[in-house]
C-alpha cells in the first residue's frame, strides 16, 4: 500500500462529503437561488419587472408567454424578433421541470402555479399582499431582498411593515 495515495484518496473522500454536506446544508436552509445570466432577459424583462427565474415555469408556459408579449398581462411588451427568440430560448431551456399547466392549457403566472400558492400561502399571512410596498406577490422584490439577482434564499427574506410574513 502506498501511504501517500491512500491519504490522497481520504483528503478526496473528505472534500466530497463536506461538499455534499454543504449543499445539503444550504438547500434545507431554504437556498433557492437561480441563475439570471442572459443579459437580454434581464434587460429586456427586468425593465419592467423582477426577471423571474425560469426554472419557476416549464417550457410550454414560457413559451406561451413570449408567443403572447403583444397582450402581456395588459401591455404591449413586445421585442424585436432576434432578441425574443434569444429570450424564447434561453427560457425553454433553462424552464423548471414543474408541470404548470391547467385544464390542458399553460399557465401564465408564476403566481397562479401549485408550487407558488403552497409556497407563500403557509407561511405568509392574507394581508400582506395588500400592504403598500407590496401590492402583489408578482412584486417578488418586495420581500425577497436578492431577487433582482435571482436569490430567493430565507435568509434574504424581509416582509415590508414587519410582523408575521
Amino acid at each position: 500500500m502506498n501511504p501517500v495515495r491512500n491519504a490522497l484518496r481520504l483528503a478526496a473522500m473528505y472534500a466530497i462529503a463536506a461538499a455534499t454536506s454543504a449543499h445539503a446544508l444550504s438547500a434545507h436552509a431554504g437556498g433557492h437561488a437561480y441563475r439570471l445570466d442572459n443579459a437580454a432577459y434581464r434587460q429586456e424583462c427586468g425593465s419592467c419587472h423582477v426577471a423571474f427565474p425560469p426554472k419557476l415555469l416549464a417550457a410550454p408556459s414560457w413559451r406561451a408567454v413570449m408567443e403572447g408579449l403583444d397582450i402581456h398581462f395588459g401591455d404591449d411588451a413586445t421585442l424585436e424578433p432576434a432578441v425574443q427568440r434569444e429570450i424564447a430560448a434561453w427560457l425553454e431551456a433553462n424552464a423548471g421541470r414543474r408541470d404548470t399547466s391547467a385544464n390542458g392549457k399553460p399557465m401564465l403566472r408564476i403566481t397562479a402555479t401549485p408550487w407558488f400558492r403552497k409556497e407563500h400561502r403557509r407561511e405568509i399571512e392574507a394581508g400582506v399582499q395588500r400592504r403598500p410596498e407590496v401590492k402583489s406577490f408578482a412584486n417578488c422584490g418586495a420581500c425577497h431582498t436578492g431577487a433582482d439577482r435571482g436569490d430567493y434564499s430565507e435568509r434574504g427574506i424581509r416582509v415590508p411593515g414587519g410582523g408575521p410574513r
